[in-house]
């Protein structure tokens, strides 16, 4: 079984299926349609696993690559916000993140 959750987005909101039994959307209030209030922004919620990104480029700068992608997927967790999905296929977003080193920074390092 599923259950809509609403977030709050921009000037409106957004209304995300989750599995009923997902971690943190055991208690949100549940308005009169039945919908479960995630009582926070989809932004806020979001910035719960920017710290982890962040840790991945850093780990992975040290190696210096020129080309470096980062995927991930992330669920939406009702009142606990967002986590990251034990694989892409469960996560609500796919964020693939990438980068390439700039020209400065390859002639500097020849």
């Amino acid at each position: 079984m599923t259950e809509v959750v609403r977030y709050e987005v921009g000037a409106g909101t957004v209304l995300v299926e989750v599995a009923d039994n997902s971690y943190g959307v055991d208690h949100p209030a549940r308005n009169e349609q039945g919908i479960l209030d995630a009582g926070r922004r989809l932004e806020d919620a979001l910035a719960a696993v920017r710290p982890a990104a962040a840790a991945v480029v850093d780990a992975m700068r040290e190696i210096a690559p020129e080309h470096m992608e980062v995927e991930f997927g992330v669920k939406l967790a009702g009142s606990a916000g967002a986590v990251i999905a034990r694989n892409t296929a469960d996560g609500h977003f796919v964020l693939r993140m990438s980068w390439s080193a700039s020209p400065d920074v390859l002639s500097e390092e020849e």
